[in-house]
Order: C-alpha cells, then sequence, then structure tokens
C-alpha cells in the first residue's frame, strides 16, 4: 500500500465517522424514543419509499455541524434528510424532517439545506416528497430564519412554484407541524396524515388558549382525522407509518416516466484501477496532480478524447479539455492539471470549450485543482483579467447541465472560473484532499504578515521574531480551517464530501439527474476574445 493510500483511507475513515454522527442523532436512546411513538428513522422510511434495492444518494450530510448558534453548538445533518431516489423509476427529491435533532425544528442551515434540495429539485425537474415532522422555526434565532426571502416562507413559495410547473408536491406528515410547518402540509398536491400521529395547526393548544381562551386538544383542534374528515386540509388518512409510505408510492404510481434528454452509450468500467485515484492524487493540496491519470481512473474505459492537448505546452496544458463517458453518458470535462495555475493561455482554451459543448449540448464536468490564476505584469500585459473574464463568462451562461467536483485547491478567481458555487452548478461534490477558500493559509499568512508588520512599524513597536511566527501560524491554521471539506460541507458549501471511491456513482447520477430536463438553447454575454 503506497503512502498516498493510506493517508487517504485514514481521511475518509474520519468523514465516515462523522457520517454516521449525522445518521445517529442521540444514539440508540432517539430511536427507542420514535419506537414508543410508532414511528422509525426518517432513512428507514425512505428505504421503503424509494424502489427496492435502488440506492438512496443523500446530500448534505454533513451541514450544521460546529455552527455554534445560541445554545446549540450542533444541527447534526442540518435536523434535515435530503436526497434523490427512485420512485416507480423516476428521480425524485425526498426531503425528511429529522424529529431526534431538536424536534425537526428549523435553523438557519435547516432552511438552507431545505432550499437547496428544492432549487436542485426545480432545475432538474423531479418530483418532492416532504417527510414533515416539524416543531416550526428556532424561535431565539426568528430574525434569520423568518421574514426575508430565503427564510421559512421561501420553503411555501418554492413549492407552489414547483407545482405550476407540474412538478408533484406531496407531502406525508410523520408528526406534528405547527405554524409555518402546517403549510407544508396544506400547500402539498396531496398530503397524507396518520391518525393519531399527525397534526397540523398554524396555532397550536396553548397559543390557541392564550388568543381565545378556548381549550383543546392537538388532535381536536388539527389532528389527521380533523384535516382529512372536515377541514380538507389533508388528503389521506392513514393507519400508520408503512400504510402511509405505500400510498405515497401510490399517489407518484402514475407519474410519466422520465427520458433522458440526450443520447447514452453502453457503460463500461475503467480500464485502469479505479483506486488508482488513491495513488494518483498527492497527499500535500501544495502538489499539483496527474489530471490525465485522475480521468482514466473514472472513465468509461479509461478514455480521452482531448482537445487542443498540443496548445501551449506548459501553460495552456494546466487544464485539460476533452470527453469522456461515464456510466454510458457523454461528458464535457475541463480538468486541472499539473500545479493547476490557470494562465491566459488556458482560460481561452477553456471559454472556448465550454461554448462548444453548450452548442453541442453536453453536461460539463469541471474537475478542480487550482490555487487560482497567474498573476504578475506578464500574466496582466497578455490579458490574463480579459481572458479569465471570459472564461467566467462561459460558465456562467453555459446552458447545460454543469457539475464541480473539486479534487484539491479552489482558491479565489479559480473557485469562479472552474463553476463553483456561486456559479450555481448542478451539483457540487468535494472530496477530502478539497481546500476552498480566497487563498491557501500560507499565502493568506505571508499577505496578512506584511500588513500587520507594516501597522507594527508605523506604530513603532515592530514585531518581534516570536511574534512573526505565532501570527503567520494562527492565519495558516485559520485559513486552512475554514479551507477543510468538513467545514465547507457544515455549511452546505458543497453538496456531498465523497470517497474517492464513490466518485464514478455520484457523477453518473448527477449527470443523469440533469438530463430529465431539456437542455435550452445556447445564448452567451459579450466576450472580449
Amino acid at each position: 500500500m503506497t503512502d498516498n493510500k493510506a493517508f487517504w483511507e485514514q481521511q475518509e475513515q474520519e468523514l465516515e465517522e462523522w457520517r454516521q454522527k449525522a445518521i445517529w442523532p442521540g444514539g440508540q436512546k432517539a430511536v427507542d424514543t420514535l419506537a414508543k411513538r410508532g414511528k422509525r428513522p426518517v432513512r428507514q422510511l425512505i428505504t421503503d419509499l424509494i424502489d427496492p434495492d435502488t440506492p438512496f444518494f443523500e446530500l448534505s450530510m454533513l451541514a450544521g455541524f460546529g455552527m455554534g448558534y445560541p445554545g446549540v453548538e450542533d444541527v447534526p445533518c442540518a435536523g434535515i434528510v435530503t436526497g434523490i431516489g427512485k420512485i416507480h423509476g423516476n428521480w425524485t427529491m425526498i426531503m425528511a424532517n429529522d424529529s431526534r435533532v431538536k424536534a425537526g425544528t428549523y435553523f438557519p442551515i435547516t432552511l438552507k439545506k431545505h432550499m437547496r434540495a428544492q432549487a436542485i429539485a426545480e432545475k432538474c425537474g423531479l418530483n418532492c416528497v416532504y417527510i414533515a415532522d416539524s416543531g416550526g422555526v428556532f424561535l431565539p434565532m426568528q430574525a434569520d430564519v423568518f421574514p426575508d426571502d430565503q427564510h421559512f416562507g421561501s420553503i411555501f413559495y418554492n413549492m407552489a412554484r414547483m407545482s405550476a410547473k407540474g412538478l408533484r408536491q406531496v407531502t406525508l406528515s410523520t408528526g406534528g407541524n405547527t405554524a409555518g410547518g402546517a403549510y407544508i402540509v396544506f400547500m402539498a398536491c396531496e398530503s397524507i396524515m396518520i391518525d393519531r400521529q399527525s397534526f397540523s395547526f398554524l396555532g397550536g393548544p396553548p397559543l390557541v388558549k392564550m388568543a381565545t381562551g378556548e381549550e383543546i386538544s392537538a388532535e381536536d383542534l388539527g389532528g389527521a382525522k380533523v384535516h382529512t374528515r372536515i377541514s380538507g386540509g389533508a388528503d389521506h388518512l392513514c393507519s400508520d407509518q408503512t400504510q402511509a409510505i405505500a400510498k405515497v408510492r401510490d399517489l407518484l404510481s402514475l407519474t410519466r416516466p422520465q427520458t433522458l434528454h440526450l443520447h447514452r452509450y453502453e457503460p463500461e468500467e475503467p480500464a485502469a484501477d479505479p483506486s488508482a485515484v488513491y495513488d494518483v492524487l498527492p497527499r500535500s493540496t501544495l502538489q499539483g496532480i496527474k489530471g490525465l491519470s485522475f480521468i482514466e481512473a473514472i472513465a468509461d474505459g479509461s478514455k480521452f478524447i482531448e482537445v487542443k492537448k498540443n496548445f501551449s505546452p506548459g501553460r495552456g496544458t494546466n487544464i485539460l479539455t476533452g470527453k469522456i463517458r461515464i456510466k454510458g453518458l457523454p461528458i464535457g470535462v475541463i480538468c486541472s492539471n499539473g500545479a493547476g495555475i490557470i494562465f491566459h493561455e488556458a482560460a481561452k482554451k477553456v471559454a472556448e470549450w465550454v461554448v462548444r459543448c453548450s452548442y453541442e449540448k453536453i453536461p460539463l464536468l469541471f474537475i478542480q485543482s487550482s490555487p487560482g490564476y497567474m498573476v504578475g505584469s506578464d500574466s496582466e500585459h497578455a490579458g490574463i483579467g480579459k481572458y479569465g473574464a471570459d472564461m467566467v463568462r462561459a460558465v456562467s451562461c453555459a446552458q447545460v447541465p454543469r457539475i464541480q467536483l473539486v479534487i484539491g485547491p479552489d482558491n479565489g478567481a479559480a473557485n469562479y472560473g472552474m463553476c463553483g458555487r456561486a456559479y450555481r452548478p448542478n451539483f457540487l461534490f468535494s472530496t477530502m484532499r478539497a481546500r476552498t477558500s480566497v487563498m491557501s493559509g500560507k499565502s493568506a499568512g505571508g499577505v496578512l504578515l506584511s500588513i500587520e508588520q507594516a501597522k507594527r512599524n508605523a506604530q513603532g513597536s515592530p514585531m518581534t521574531t516570536e511574534e512573526i511566527a505565532a501570527f503567520q501560524q494562527k492565519m495558516i491554521d485559520k485559513y486552512d480551517g475554514e479551507a477543510h471539506p468538513f467545514f465547507c460541507a457544515a455549511r452546505l458549501l458543497n453538496d456531498r464530501v465523497l470517497k474517492f471511491s464513490e466518485i464514478r456513482d455520484w457523477l453518473a447520477m448527477a449527470v443523469e439527474v440533469s438530463l430529465v430536463e431539456p437542455i435550452p438553447e445556447p445564448t452567451f454575454g459579450n466576450f472580449r476574445f
């Protein structure tokens, strides 16, 4: 076993430990508490909901850790399970409150995760299933979760807009849904409630008593029989969770079968050993990569049809462009190579390739391991700003599905040109080698040290050698810590931190899901070629 392989396997073991923390909040005691109420953990419900022996691609598992909200350090998995699975052969977005985490309460990160799932569903044309069991917003942070765009009300706005587009919104209530949370039931195209387990009301019994003086039980105020027999706020009454899950599947059984808007070839395993990824990616993120070796480890047949292979050797070749297939689906690739620094020649090459793939309506995969665009007078005079802007413009306007996979440094404007989060890729995945920040810790330490030294010199108290070393290390630790995939995943800056062994399956899913909707005709802004 190589040092690289052993190192990355250890890193991925740590990743697995964090995933388990997300899956089992409260441990067995929380599961036992659910069982006493006739409930099961939401992931068990999801397993029964999706087609037998098919995978559930769970998104954003590490969201919510280390957020430091008032009185709450961690919100495991952001308190909500989101992901994509097949129901009657159709890709479907599933969003399920996990009542084991603060009774399904919505924190800012919970909202962000819920609406990221809705954004994927709307962009890709997926029906949505909501498994609702929530106490509503986290009241101590009401100013951060209630009144603004992308706060709680936007969930229902999104449901209405997707329903208007013909995307089914189905809600299964498995518990209490109070105040705004009740609208997840009432806004659905069809909703299911479980007798003596589901409750939906704009104000619960305590608020009703305070506001009107009326004393009433939760069951009589907004139980399943009230809303299925009297108010009409729900459509289907079930006796337990098993029957309710079967009803959801029934409701989606006549949905039009999805078709992919792209040709597909016979899938083929890579000729190269897929585990070679563990060997070809260096432990140090400061060390360059062999982009071709990485591509060959994930591509069908390890085949890469490279474009402009010989363009400007040493400068244009710091990014590779070409086509591969993943599980039979053709994909245009833009892959960092070597040190990954983007020179103006590489920027021109990428912009042209993005436009070409857009006109061919071929999805784009950005494999990111770049510390940024080249700086200095030579680069500025050669037009790095101009050609870098063309690269950003092309990526911004490309109408084809775009997926980013981060396998190394993800710094500065390279984050933009390689389709980072701000450029709204259909999916964004990181690996344990990803480091996303404005600059590396080493660079930040040097820049900020020079500013601090200038300030101290002006004050007449120059920094000592010890102070210089301590300040620089503090900045390195801060920037490297905030660039780490766990930090980014906690804040939903990626959709999943992948193990290297998971890359092919997740890329194939992401491309396939992104092709459910037709690809629009290409339109681009004004280039400066």
